[in-house]
């Protein structure tokens, strides 16, 4: 598909990144998070041809990086002419005026561009309803800014989706369609209340997968239960959450959810918008929390979605830990320091079906519903209704008395009723 990230004259966009390295920073190293921000522009469509960083204590009110700093960029960026520059940290409006102003060319901050990465990869309705909303909000305070550019029409990244028809209204307008939105998602999280008690009818537990953004996520997802959802090497290439269901080994139902990924600095008004899609995660009995083992900074990603999980009040959950991508690895010690740090935690490869058969036991050892142990006689002719109990349950023991079959039974709650001219007696 011939991507959307093009600017007025048809050409890929010349992307300059800037980083701030604050010491209370709490995000890791600021190499790590500049590399980061280069696959999303990546991702984006943008071309990096180079990147800079100033080392601040506080950063500037009026230009972040500080004048001087700012001033010395923009030198580089005429230089080698720059279209559009990006911070790695969200700017307020009258930075992002300033800067604007300094460096005589489009400054976006790294909310503006994951939501433009946002836009891009929304296919659902819903999708794209919780991605305008979050791009409405964030542009409602910076309103200012794009009337006093409407003389020079923008384009290319951070300047597409619905957010982009919305330059030549006013607050009012604005607030009105979020007032809009924000009424439509919330139908939408009726609609997901009313499908998650038809789960809770069948009793089948929910397990949603989370994790890094480019972790193997969806290729698990896609592994486990033999669906076909979209998957990527890039960031963001699954938006729109995908439910499935998987059979364990002890017969048991249960549905797997695969959702989006999160990422280091993930904008509040971002989770906020997404917060019916993240709802699937609240409301999920086990999480699966998928790892790219082979990265140096295992460490902070972790702590990046436990602090979304925190946030979103999920971060109680019973977890499985999911060690993928160990196809990659040339040194299998990584995952036994790994294994060590993270007890019971399975190592996988997605990719080569690598310790899936694990994965899946594992979950069974989590997922522990609620089940009735019957003991069955049922007459050998009745076949269907011993194909039945097999079906719906795990039988553990069977025997033949003559003509009668003998199950031990685990099933559902639910069926029992089902079997009662059939019952013995309940173990």
């Amino acid at each position: 598909m011939k991507s959307l990230i093009q600017n007025i004259n048809k050409k890929t966009e010349k992307v300059f990144l800037i980083g701030a390295d604050i010491p209370d920073g709490n995000h890791g190293s600021i190499d790590d998070s500049i590399e980061e921000l280069a696959s999303l522009a990546i991702t984006a469509g943008g071309e990096v041809i180079g990147s800079g960083c100033q080392r601040l204590r506080t950063p500037s009110s009026s230009t972040f990086i500080g004048s001087g700093k700012a001033e010395e960029f923009s030198t580089v960026c005429r230089e080698r002419e720059v279209d559009t520059v990006i911070f790695d940290d969200e700017l307020t409006p009258a930075q992002n005026r300033n800067l604007e102003k300094i460096f005589d060319c489009k400054v976006l901050d790294r909310t503006t561009l994951i939501l433009d990465i946002f836009a891009q990869r929304a296919r659902t309705r819903e999708g794209k309803l919780q991605v305008e909303l979050a791009q409405l909000q964030h542009l409602l305070p910076r309103l200012t800014r794009f009337w006093t550019h409407l003389s020079r029409q923008k384009g290319g990244i951070g300047m597409r989706g619905e957010g982009e028809k919305q330059l030549e209204t006013d607050r009012r307008k604005v607030q009105e369609r979020i007032d809009k939105l924000s009424a439509q998602l919330e139908e939408v999280r009726k609609r997901r209340k009313v499908q998650r008690l038809g789960r809770k009818r069948n009793q089948w537990p929910l397990a949603s997968i989370v994790g890094y953004t480019n972790a193997g996520k969806s290729t698990l997802f896609n592994a486990i239960t033999g669906a076909s959802a979209f998957e990527e090497d890039k960031l963001f290439a699954t938006l729109d959450p995908t439910t499935r269901r998987l059979r364990l080994p002890t017969n048991q139902n249960i549905l797997i959810s695969d959702t989006v990924g999160f990422i280091k600095k993930l904008p509040h008004r971002l989770v906020a918008s997404f917060k019916a899609t993240l709802e699937e995660v609240v409301q999920a009995d086990l999480l699966i929390h998928v790892v790219d083992a082979g990265r140096d900074d295992v460490k902070e990603h972790i702590q990046a979605v436990n602090e979304v999980l925190h946030e979103i009040g999920a971060n109680d959950k019973s977890t499985v830990m999911v060690f993928n991508k160990i196809d990659r690895l040339t040194n299998l010690n990584v995952v036994n320091k790994l294994s060590e740090i993270y007890p019971d935690s399975v190592a996988v490869s997605a990719k080569e079906g690598t310790g899936l058969e694990q994965l899946v036991h594992e979950l069974g050892l989590r997922i522990r519903p609620e089940r009735a142990f019957l003991e069955l006689r049922v007459p050998a002719v009745d076949s269907s209704v011993i194909a039945r109990a097999y079906s719906v349950g795990q039988v553990v023991e069977s025997r033949y008395e003559g003509t009668d079959a003998i199950l031990k039974v685990r099933m559902p709650p639910q069926f029992v009723e089902k079997f009662r001219d059939y019952l013995i007696r309940e173990l």
